[in-house]
């Protein structure tokens, strides 16, 4: 799979493509990254890339052209796949659209904004879908473009141990159940016996239950979602039944 991204401070994408798992990852061939300045497509003395808006108002605007002829170059290059850019008013990323686009091996053309935006007629020309990583602010696309890349990336087969995946918070519809590791007493505190039974069931239902509690209490919304798509079983059912009658009054 292979990401182009289009960025001021293509730097910044170095812990993505030297660090980790994306790094392990990308040197075993699953995936490859080009960072393209849009600087590189203009011609003035000081490589402009922005000017002030049409109307007034604070800031700076990304201009179109440097932006375009980034993009021609990158399809030039081999790149037909998506262009995606960041915005608050963007669809929001989610662990779906995660899987959706591994599962469709498509290569991604991203494009990290700067100041106070990107000229619309841009994104009206040359973006396919605009994505959100949460409701704020950043000082530009780069950081909401890595969280994509390690999503993205970590869900390659090959990038992980298929286990690690499938047991992670989002890929059963709901947040992760606690995890524990050595010692099993830490400055006064146990480790759950029933994780150290070796009682296989009883640590799955443990987790499971653990899991469901965890996102009734903090995320009840992925519990709706869960049940349309049929994800809870009727032990599932039962169990948060019980969970809102000791809660109850």
């Amino acid at each position: 799979m292979r990401f182009d991204v289009v960025s001021l401070f293509g730097s910044m994408f170095s812990a993505v493509s030297e660090e980790g798992i994306t790094s392990r990852a990308r040197r075993r061939g699953l995936w490859d990254l080009k960072i393209w300045n849009p600087r590189d497509f203009v011609s003035d003395v000081h490589r402009t890339i922005d000017d002030r808006p049409f109307g007034g108002g604070p800031g700076m605007v990304m201009m179109a052209e440097p932006l375009a002829c980034s993009i021609e170059a990158i399809r030039n290059s081999g790149n037909q796949g998506k262009v995606i850019s960041f915005a608050p008013n963007g669809r929001k990323l989610n662990d779906e659209w995660v899987r959706q686009t591994v599962a469709k091996n498509e290569d991604l053309i991203l494009i990290c904004g700067r100041y106070e935006g990107i000229d619309e007629r841009f994104l009206e020309s040359y973006v396919d879908e605009q994505i959100s990583i949460g409701d704020f602010v950043l000082s530009g696309g780069e950081l909401a473009a890595m969280v994509l890349i390690d999503s993205v990336v970590r869900q390659l087969p090959g990038a992980l141990k298929d286990m690690s995946t499938l047991d992670e918070s989002f890929a059963t519809g709901l947040l992760d159940a606690p995890h524990y590791t050595r010692p099993e007493v830490w400055r006064g505190k146990s480790v759950p016996e029933v994780l150290l039974s070796g009682h296989h069931q009883k640590i799955q239902d443990w987790t499971r239950e653990k899991a469901l509690k965890i996102t009734h209490t903090k995320r009840p919304d992925l519990i709706t979602i869960a049940r349309s798509k049929n994800l809870l079983s009727e032990k599932d059912e039962q169990y948060l039944r019980t969970i809102d009658q000791l809660a109850e009054p």
